[in-house]
C-alpha cells in the first residue's frame, strides 16, 4: 500500500520503504510546490512548458524533503521506447549538457551507484521502481502502452541482469500511480497491438457493452511482464491509484492535456 510521507508531497511503496535507509524512492504528489495553472504545483519534469524557474525550485524542494538528498536527479527526456540506459559513476561528473546528452531518448535507467537518484515523468504512464537488495542495483522504468507493448520492463531487467548480474527473484517492484483499466479508453489498434505483443487479453483487456470500445489494464500488463520475467508475486506492488480519477492529487495527461505537470518517480541507492 502506498502512504503520504514528505508532508505529502509524495508517496511511497510500503514494501520498498521496507528497505530504507538502504534506498530512498518517491512518487510525487501535484502537493507542495510552485508552479501555476496546469503544472500546480509539485511538477519537476522539465521539458513539458513549465517555467525553468519554478521547475528549478520544485526539484530542489523536492531533494531537500527527501531522508537522504540525491547527489542528483536523473530525469530521462522519454520518448515511449524500451531504450535502457545505465548510469554510472562518471555520471555523476558530467556537466548538465552532458547529462541531458545521456539521457535523450530513454525510457528506462538503470544503476549501481549510491546519491544518483533515477526518475522516470509520467501523467497516465505506468511508472515501475524496481530494486534488488542482493546486488544493490535500482532502475526506473516509463512504461506508457507503446512502452509496454515493447516491453520495457522486460528490457530493464535484462540490463540489470547483463551488467549488474541481478537475478529476477532477488527484485522487489511496484508499480505507481496511472490510468487504470476503468479510465484507458483504446481504440482497436492499440488492443491489436498488444495482442500482437504476446500479451493474454482476455486478462488485461475489457470491451466496454455501451460503447463498444476497448480498454486496457496497463497495470495487470506491467505485472505479468514481470511475473514471466521471474519476480515472485510478493515481490510486485501496485499502488491501484487511478490518475485518470484522482487528477487533483496525480497530474493525468487526459484529463489536463499534454502542455500540464508530470509526476515524478525516484529512486536511490543511499550513500
Amino acid at each position: 500500500m502506498m502512504t503520504a510521507a514528505g508532508n505529502g508531497m509524495w508517496a511511497e511503496f510500503g514494501q520498498l520503504a521496507a528497505f530504507a535507509p538502504a534506498i530512498s524512492h518517491f512518487v510525487t504528489t501535484r502537493d507542495g510546490g510552485c508552479s501555476k495553472g496546469l503544472y500546480a504545483a509539485m511538477n519537476c519534469t522539465h521539458y513539458v512548458g513549465d517555467d525553468p524557474e519554478c521547475v528549478a525550485r520544485n526539484r530542489q524542494i523536492l531533494c531537500e524533503s527527501l531522508p537522504v538528498c540525491p547527489l542528483c536527479l536523473a530525469i530521462p527526456r522519454q520518448v515511449h521506447g524500451n531504450a535502457v540506459r545505465v548510469l554510472r559513476q562518471d555520471f555523476l561528473q558530467m556537466t548538465e549538457a552532458q547529462r541531458e546528452d545521456i539521457l535523450q531518448n530513454v525510457d528506462a535507467l538503470v544503476t549501481g551507484v549510491p546519491g544518483c537518484c533515477l526518475c522516470v515523468s509520467t501523467a497516465d504512464c505506468v511508472p515501475i521502481l524496481l530494486y534488488d537488495p542482493c546486488r544493490r542495483v535500482v532502475a526506473a522504468v516509463h512504461a506508457g502502452w507503446r512502452g509496454t507493448v515493447r516491453h520495457v520492463v522486460r528490457e530493464a531487467l535484462g540490463e540489470m541482469a547483463r551488467t549488474f548480474h541481478v537475478r529476477p527473484a532477488d527484485v522487489w517492484a511496484g508499480i505507481g500511480p496511472s490510468i487504470s483499466l476503468d479510465a484507458f479508453e483504446v481504440g482497436d489498434e492499440v488492443w491489436e497491438a498488444f495482442a500482437s505483443a504476446g500479451f493474454p487479453m482476455p486478462s488485461v483487456s475489457r470491451r466496454d457493452a455501451a460503447t463498444g470500445k476497448w480498454h486496457i489494464d496497463l497495470w495487470e500488463s506491467n505485472r505479468r511482464e514481470l511475473l514471466q520475467c521471474g519476480l515472485h508475486a510478493s515481490h510486485v506492488e501496485v499502488a491501484g491509484i487511478c490518475t485518470y480519477r484522482h487528477s487533483g492529487r496525480f497530474f493525468s495527461a487526459r484529463r489536463l492535456g499534454a502542455k500540464s505537470g508530470r509526476i515524478l518517480s525516484g529512486i536511490q541507492l543511499n550513500p
